[in-house]
């Protein structure tokens, strides 16, 4: 079962504990959280949630990948699957998914086991092949230090693409400035 909407509603809340001003920007989200749909469905519209990976090597990098998709170099991660049992576990498994690091090559930084680095919501346009409107992901972003050289395999249908990116070139901004907050002994 996808993370249910208690597990979501417990991880935003404990978000917005450190973030109370970010409350208004996570209006679809609540919004989600109190229609008739499940959030964490893929096909719950007009607002759904995803999971993110920052992923931090030992020189504080940040993997990006390059989506297929949009062709933006993003952390990697996606839509939440049956199989699920929570948030963190659905940003794992779409880190092995698409880059082939395993959840045992990572460890959530200390303070961030459960609670995300950052929430983000975006607007994701309609894709009439797959038979859905235009959107908005409302994705969970959870940090995590690599803890050992791995190698990234790519999975080619959804990525095309990888790099390395120091905390000042991160591609999300609020994510470039909630990582420059995090101190070293923050870190494991």
């Amino acid at each position: 079962m996808t993370p249910s909407p208690d597990h979501i509603r417990t991880t935003v809340e404990a978000y917005l504990g450190r973030h109370p001003g970010e409350r208004h920007l996570l209006q679809p989200l609540f919004s989600a959280l109190a229609g008739e749909e499940h959030p964490a469905h893929r096909k719950t519209f007009p607002a759904h949630v995803t999971c993110s990976a920052i992923v931090l090597d030992d020189a504080d990098r940040v993997l990006h990948i390059r989506h297929n998709a949009t062709g933006k170099a993003l952390a990697p991660g996606g839509h939440n699957e049956p199989g699920d049992r929570d948030l963190v576990n659905a940003a794992l498994r779409e880190l092995a998914e698409e880059t082939g690091i395993s959840s045992d090559a990572v460890v959530p930084i200390q303070g961030f086991e459960t609670v995300p680095l950052d929430i983000d919501v975006h607007a994701i346009d309609a894709n009439p092949a797959k038979g859905e409107p235009a959107h908005q992901h409302v994705d969970f972003r959870f940090v995590f230090q690599l803890t050992a050289q791995h190698t990234v395999t790519l999975q080619t249908e959804e990525v095309s693409g990888y790099e390395w990116r120091s905390f000042q070139e991160t591609a999300s901004p609020t994510v470039r400035a909630k990582l420059a907050l995090l101190s070293d002994s923050a870190r494991s």
